[in-house]
C-alpha cells in the first residue's frame, strides 16, 4: 500500500531547498560551460588537437545521457533523496579524478565516469523541488531552478578563462569538490527524513545494454565521423549501423518490456512529445553555437581563454533578473508564447551573427547580440520544461524529467559534434574558393605580395602570411553559414511549438 506523499515545504525552508538541489545542477552546468573555454588550453597541455580536445564535452554528454534514463528506476528502488545525494558526492569525486589526469585517454575516462555518477543529479533536483513546493509555487519552483542553469554560463566562461590563463585547467575540475558536498550536506539536512518511497523492481538489462551500445556507438560515429572522412570509412558504416540496428531493437523492446529502463509510453501524451522535441532541437542548436563561438574566438581571432569567456558570458545577464518574473507569471500567459518569443529572440540574433560579424569585429560588436540572446534563454528552458511536464502525475515525475533531461543532454552531444564538423567542412571549402582567386598574375596578389618583400619577409614567409589570412577569412565565413543554419533551424521551431495544447492555470487540457 502507498504511503500518502509529504506535504510540501513552505516558509524560509524552501531557500535553503532551492540553494541545495540548485546547487547540484549549477555544478553541473557551470563544469560543462567552464570546458567550453579551456578546451584549447586542454588539447595543447594533453598535446591533441582541439577537435579532438571536444571529446573532453562529448564524453561526458553521451555517458550523462546514458545514464539518465536509469534515474527512474534507480529512485524508486532507492529513494529520491538518497539517489540525489550519493550522485552528488560521487561527482564530485569523479571531477577531483578529472583533475589528476595526464592525459586524454585518463581525461575521457574520468569525464565518462563523472557522466555517469552526474545522471541522476539534474532530474532529481527537478522532480525533488517540484514535489516540495507548494502547488501554487511550482512556477516559481522552476524559474529558480532555471536561473542556475542561466547564471552558470555567466560565471562558467569567465571563471573558466580565468583559471585556464592564471592557474591550470584542472582547477576547472576541482571547484566542484566543495560545492558538491554543500549541495549534499544542505540536501540531506532537509530532506533525508522525507524520502520517497521505494519500490524493488528488475532492471531492464536488455533495454540499459541496447541503450548504451546505440548511443555510445552513435557518439563515437559523430566523434570519429570527420577524421575518418564519414561514410567513405568502413568503421563510420559499421558504427552507424550498430548504432541504428541497437536503437530500432531498443524502441521495439521499451515498448512491450514490462518494467522498461525508458517509458516511451510518455511519449502519448502530446505535450510531453512537443516539449521535448522542440527542448532537444533547440538546445541542439543553442549549445553547438556555444561551442563554436569561443574555439573561433581563440584559434582564429586571438582571444585569451579570459577574454573568450567574457565574450559568451552575457547570455546570462538577462535571465539572473527575468527569471522570476517569468515563474511568477508562466501560466498567466499561453506557454506557447513563452517559446515562439524564444525562438524569435534565438533566430533574430543567429541572422544578426550571420550577416553582420567578421574578421574585424570588435569586442562589444560580439557581446550586444549575447547581451540580447539572454532573453530568448530565459523564455526557452522555463516553459518548454513545464510545457513537457505538464501532463505527468508525480509518480511519474522522476522518469519524466530523467527522459527530458536525457534527450536534452544527447541533444547537446549531437550539436556539439555536428557543429564541429559542419565548421571544419564549410572552412576548407570557403579556403579552396578563396586559394582559386590567388595567382601570380593577379594585380592584387601582386601588391600584396610587393608589400610583404617591403617589410623584409622571405618568399616563404609571404606564403605563410597569405595562407593565415586566407584561413582567417574561410573559418569567418563557415562562422557565418553556421549562424545562418542556426537562425532557420530556429525559425521553423516557432512552428513546432504551437502543435502543443495550451496549458492553463498549471495544466494541460
Amino acid at each position: 500500500m502507498s504511503r500518502a506523499p509529504y506535504p510540501p515545504l513552505s516558509g524560509l525552508l524552501l531557500a535553503p531547498l532551492t540553494l541545495a538541489l540548485a546547487l547540484g545542477t549549477f555544478m553541473q552546468v557551470l563544469d560543462i560551460s567552464i570546458a567550453n573555454v579551456s578546451i584549447p588550453a586542454i588539447a595543447g597541455d594533453l598535446a591533441v588537437s582541439p577537435n579532438q580536445g571536444t571529446w573532453v564535452i562529448t564524453s561526458f554528454a553521451v555517458s550523462n545521457a546514458i545514464a539518465l534514463p536509469v534515474t527512474g528506476w534507480l529512485a524508486r528502488r532507492f529513494g529520491e533523496v538518497r539517489l540525489f545525494v550519493l550522485s552528488t558526492l560521487l561527482f564530485s569525486i569523479a571531477s577531483w579524478l578529472c583533475g589528476l589526469a595526464v592525459n586524454l585517454p585518463m581525461l575521457v575516462t574520468f569525464r565518462v565516469i563523472q557522466g555517469l555518477v552526474a545522471g541522476p543529479m539534474v532530474p532529481l533536483s527537478q522532480s525533488l523541488l517540484l514535489n516540495n513546493y507548494p502547488q501554487e509555487k511550482k512556477g516559481l519552483a522552476l524559474a529558480l531552478w532555471a536561473m542556475t542553469v542561466v547564471v552558470a554560463p555567466i560565471i562558467g566562461p569567465i571563471m573558466g578563462g580565468w583559471i585556464t590563463d592564471n592557474l591550470s585547467w584542472p582547477w576547472i575540475f576541482y571547484i566542484n569538490v566543495p560545492v558538491g558536498i554543500l549541495s549534499s550536506y544542505i540536501a540531506w539536512q532537509l530532506l533525508g527524513k522525507r524520502e520517497t518511497e521505494t519500490i524493488k523492481q528488475p532492471i531492464d538489462v536488455v533495454g540499459l545494454a541496447l541503450l548504451t551500445v546505440g548511443i555510445g556507438a552513435l557518439q563515437i560515429l559523430l566523434d570519429k565521423g570527420n577524421d575518418l572522412d564519414w561514410f567513405g570509412s568502413r568503421e563510420i558504416v559499421t558504427l552507424a549501423l550498430v548504432s541504428g540496428i541497437s536503437l530500432v531493437f531498443l524502441v521495439v523492446w521499451e515498448l512491450t518490456d514490462k518494467h522498461p529502463i525508458i517509458d516511451l509510453h510518455l511519449f502519448a501524451r502530446r505535450n510531453f512529445t512537443f516539449g521535448v522535441l522542440t527542448l532537444s532541437i533547440g538546445y541542439m542548436v543553442f549549445f553547438g553555437i556555444m561551442v563554436i563561438i569561443p574555439l573561433w574566438l581563440q584559434t582564429q581571432m586571438g582571444y585569451t581563454a579570459t577574454w573568450a569567456g567574457l565574450v559568451v558570458a552575457p547570455i546570462g545577464i538577462l535571465p539572473v533578473f527575468l527569471a522570476p518574473f517569468v515563474g511568477r507569471n508562466l501560466y498567466k500567459i499561453d506557454i506557447r508564447l513563452w517559446s515562439t518569443l524564444s525562438f524569435t529572440v534565438f533566430a533574430a540574433v543567429s541572422f544578426w551573427y550571420a550577416y553582420s560579424i567578421n574578421t574585424d569585429v570588435t569586442y562589444w560588436q560580439l557581446t550586444l547580440p549575447r547581451f540580447i540572446m539572454g532573453l530568448g534563454v530565459v523564455t526557452f528552458f522555463v516553459p518548454l520544461f513545464a510545457l513537457a511536464l505538464s501532463e505527468i502525475p508525480p509518480q511519474q515525475m522522476a522518469s519524466a524529467t530523467g527522459l527530458v533531461t536525457f534527450f536534452r543532454i544527447l541533444a547537446g552531444s549531437l550539436g556539439t559534434s555536428v557543429s564541429i564538423t559542419l565548421w571544419d567542412r564549410r572552412g576548407i571549402l570557403h579556403h579552396s574558393q578563396l586559394a582559386e582567386r590567388i595567382s601570380a598574375y593577379d594585380p592584387l596578389t601582386q601588391a600584396t605580395l610587393h608589400r610583404l618583400g617591403g617589410l623584409g619577409l622571405s618568399a616563404p614567409a609571404n606564403a605563410a602570411f597569405l595562407d593565415r589570412g586566407l584561413t582567417q577569412q574561410a573559418v569567418m565565413l563557415a562562422t557565418n553559414d553556421l549562424f545562418w543554419l542556426s537562425g532557420c533551424i530556429f525559425a521553423l521551431l516557432i512552428v513546432a511549438v504551437w502543435f502543443a495544447r495550451p496549458i492553463h492555470g498549471g495544466s494541460a487540457h
